[in-house]
């Protein structure tokens, strides 16, 4: 399916209330059973909530009605560190986050995001449909979660700042970053020599409004969907990690359904994840262009600089020791050596 970005945008406003007005006809066939909340922390208008909105519709309409998804877009039901301690007490059955935050939990987590270590999507998805991704999964199923198959698209993520464009690895030296909360972005960023900042993605915007910090750093869609071209000048295409967001639930939550159902709700999430992974490139196509027409310095660095810098830091060795051996080696199985 080709979908423009006008469209997506259109449809993640209108979803929403189209899954609404839907619903009591199905509701009709059968009474709803189970009714499980999905939160996210991006906009409505991304494409992981115009396919979780559809997803959400499939799952209803195959189960006859049985099984109901409530999306909370957004960061409604709270941060993402929040959020997460609700999905491992039951409070949310559904959350999607990416790896680097949810590190804080499982370590191993945090090993797609290894900064400058993949060069392109036909590597990342080769590495997270395969070994990378089915080693990741079972580490995340040991701290008594549960991890779909497929993880959607974050995307490969660039730098913005108010201040400067970033060219080189000194133009990062002493900058304010935003960062998520998560050790792998704050050790690459120290790094730098930059002044990196844990934020939640929630309150990103009004830090970068209100000059807390100078810069963060965000996949395509996000800055675009979330507008923070209105408080970033430069846009500096870095490439410098690839984030995806792991689709997770409460364990008990998922065990309490049949198997019928958990078969059909697993089907429709990771064919929504796959869907998605579309989207988000079709949409990184145009919104590059679309940045710099709304204001926007865009520059391409070379990404080789960056990639030295951190090897002589000692960056990818004290990873390598983080992560072990057995991690280290299936992630060079992927990217090819980095330390």
């Amino acid at each position: 399916m080709i979908i423009s970005r006008r469209r997506l945008l259109i449809a993640g406003s209108t979803a929403f209330a189209g899954g609404v007005v839907g619903a009591p006809f199905i509701a009709r066939a059968q009474q709803v059973e189970f009714t499980y909340k999905y939160a996210n922390n991006l906009p409505t208008t991304h494409p992981m909530n115009v396919r979780a909105q559809e997803m959400a519709a499939a799952i209803k309409a195959e189960t006859n009605g049985r099984f109901e998804m409530q999306i909370f877009p957004s960061s409604q039901l709270g941060s993402d560190t929040d959020t997460l301690s609700q999905v491992r007490s039951g409070g949310v059955e559904f959350f999607t986050l990416s790896g680097l935050i949810l590190s804080t939990l499982v370590p191993a987590a945090s090993i797609n995001g290894m900064g400058f270590a993949f060069p392109d999507y036909a590597t990342v998805w080769k590495a997270m449909d395969g070994d990378l991704g089915a080693y990741v999964r079972q580490q995340i199923a040991k701290a008594n979660l549960v991890v779909m198959d497929k993880i959607w698209d974050n995307g490969f993520r660039q730098t913005t700042a108010s201040t400067k464009p970033i060219s080189t690895p000194d133009d990062l030296r002493g900058m304010k970053l935003r960062v998520p909360p998560s050790p792998l972005w704050t050790s690459m960023y120290k790094a730098f020599e930059s002044a990196p900042t844990s934020i939640n993605f929630n309150e990103t915007y009004t830090a970068l409004q209100t000059k807390v910090v100078d810069g963060q750093e965000n996949p395509l869609a996000i800055i675009s969907t979330a507008k923070l071209y209105e408080v970033q000048k430069y846009l500096s295409m870095t490439n410098h990690m690839w984030d995806g967001f792991w689709f997770l639930g409460n364990r008990r939550a998922w065990e309490r359904l049949p198997q019928d159902v958990r078969t059909v709700v697993a089907k429709h999430i990771n064919a929504a994840g796959e869907k998605q992974r579309e989207d988000v490139a079709k949409l990184n196509s145009t919104v590059q262009q679309e940045l710099a027409a709304k204001g926007m310095v865009v520059n391409q660095p070379d990404p080789a600089p960056f990639r030295d810098k951190l090897r002589k830091a000692g960056f990818y060795s004290e990873w390598k020791g983080k992560y072990g051996d057995e991690a280290w080696a299936i992630l060079e199985k992927s990217v090819g050596t980095l330390v």
